[in-house]
């Protein structure tokens, strides 16, 4: 996984992303590999193979790996903040146009209740704005996500305190849009 090495600041700072990496993403990493040496996402996939007993543990430190990978990936306050291509193409047939977009998943955003993410994902090659709670992957909802905003406040207390709103407002200034783009692509090939 590439994780991100420039500083964020003003919207995200160095030392936000050093305890989002640093400490709980890898905290999510370490307690699965005392479990399973699969690849988190075929441990998602194939959870029925695992002991009954297993599976929470393993499905909650395998979200939190692959929802943080998510989030990481796409972050880069230099890339390009705006769809293009096939992917512009799809919000716009779903959500009219970009703008409408991004004010729905900033709402839907919004709404969510307690700690977790709101994603932007494909389902039966149809764009879907959900959110999910604590550390669900849409993965185990047959849906592939294609982009993320981590809403637990570990993602934006220390530089934004309690003002999550700011955080998700700021968010899209930190999106790039061609690695998102990519992941839709992938999606769709199949």
């Amino acid at each position: 996984m590439n994780i991100p090495s420039i500083n964020y600041v003003p919207l995200l700072s160095e030392e936000t992303m050093n305890l989002h990496i640093q400490k709980l993403y890898k905290g999510y990493l370490d307690r699965l590999r005392k479990i399973t040496n699969d690849d988190p996402l075929i441990a998602v996939l194939n959870i029925s193979n695992y002991p009954l007993s297993e599976r929470g543990t393993i499905l909650y430190n395998a979200g939190g790996v692959l929802n943080h990978e998510l989030y990481f990936e796409e972050l880069n306050q230099r890339g390009n903040h705006v769809p293009r291509n096939k992917l512009k193409l799809a919000i716009d047939k779903k959500y009219g146009n970009f703008e409408k977009f991004k004010q729905e998943f900033i709402k839907t955003s919004k709404q969510l209740v307690g700690s977790g993410y709101t994603f932007l994902v494909l389902q039966n090659n149809e764009l879907n704005i959900v959110n999910m709670s604590n550390q669900e992957t849409p993965y185990s909802y047959d849906m592939i996500p294609l982009m993320n905003i981590d809403l637990w406040e570990h993602a934006y207390y220390l530089d934004y305190k309690a003002n999550k709103d700011a955080y998700i407002d700021a968010f899209f200034k930190l999106l790039d849009f061609d690695v998102i783009e990519n992941r839709y692509e992938q999606a769709t090939q199949n």
